[in-house]
């Protein structure tokens, strides 16, 4: 059985609450449905028949107030409150900084990565190239850590790519999100770049201004998509594919199968002694999050990236 330790909580990010449900299995419904965030209560209960990850647990969390943590504890029925993160080593296999305050993360993820103990860091990973080449060194070293949106594993970009056959040579590519750049645009992102295969980007150039976010990414392919975050549109996240032959639209809506599927993947990169998700994969994406935030603050100016 592989022991999990959840650090949470920043503002907005329910994560330490459905992931460890998700995980363990099981939950207190009159607990949960006071979390915050209304979703999670719905997609749990809807999905009841398929938590649980066999041979993992949620056995101990963290967050900056013990009484979140007691919260959650009672929530997603973990065994253990810690009043210190670093009381979790030696005490669990492994680690989900489920944060998206990617601020904190190089001083957060630093005691376990400095201790060898795997850790998946939620996105983004970095916010500052600053940060990006900290986990670069931290990978050169052969630090064991995994980071991703969950929209990498999302299943209706799975059912997308059945089609594409149909599409014949992608020329553009279009994605649509909403809130902000940095922890909302990497969602767009990852979903993006992993249903192209995960293509070079090789520039990016912010056309319009933050959020009203607008970024031009060129790929080494010849690709060319469009990434845009506004505040105020409905709630949505769509990516549409053009190609020579016919077009596409994906929705993405099921956020339940994404975590799943997304922890499903760490939970068996501890297993196998390994990230099974290729780090190069994620710098080129935070890579390209970092180059078109300074392209707005540059007055849009083209960010080359290779």
């Amino acid at each position: 059985m592989i022991k999990l330790g959840v650090m949470g909580m920043s503002a907005g990010n329910g994560h330490p609450y459905s992931w460890s449900a998700i995980v363990n299995g099981e939950y207190d419904e009159k607990t949960m449905a006071d979390c915050g965030y209304a979703g999670i209560p719905v997609y749990l209960a809807a999905n009841r028949d398929t938590l649980g990850i066999s041979g993992a647990r949620v056995t101990h969390v963290w967050t900056q107030e013990r009484g979140i943590s007691e919260h959650i504890a009672a929530a997603a029925k973990i065994d253990n409150v810690v009043d210190h993160a670093e009381e979790m080593l030696g005490c669990v296999d492994a680690v989900l900084l489920a944060r998206d305050d990617p601020e904190n993360h190089v001083a957060m993820a630093k005691p376990f990565l400095d201790a060898g103990t795997p850790i998946f860091i939620d996105k983004p990973l970095a916010c500052s190239r600053a940060g990006l080449d900290y986990f670069i060194e931290q990978n050169d070293l052969r630090k064991f850590f995994m980071s991703c949106s969950s929209m990498r594993y999302a299943t209706e970009s799975r059912a997308a790519k059945t089609e594409f056959a149909s599409l014949g040579k992608i020329e553009l590519a279009t994605a649509v999100g909403k809130k902000d750049w940095i922890k909302y645009g990497v969602h767009m992102l990852e979903a993006l770049f992993a249903l192209l295969d995960d293509p070079q980007a090789t520039a990016v150039q912010h056309v319009s201004r933050s959020h009203q976010d607008c970024a031009v990414i060129e790929f080494a392919d010849g690709c060319l998509a469009t990434v845009h975050l506004f505040y105020e549109i409905c709630p949505t996240f769509q990516i549409s594919l053009f190609g020579q032959n016919s077009w596409r639209l994906i929705e993405y809506k099921n956020w339940y199968a994404m975590f799943r599927d997304n922890l499903i993947e760490f939970i068996r990169s501890v297993q196998e002694g390994r990230s099974r998700l290729e780090f190069s994969k994620t710098v080129n994406i935070i890579s390209t999050l970092l180059a078109a935030q300074e392209s707005l603050e540059n007055g849009g100016k083209k960010i080359a990236l290779v």
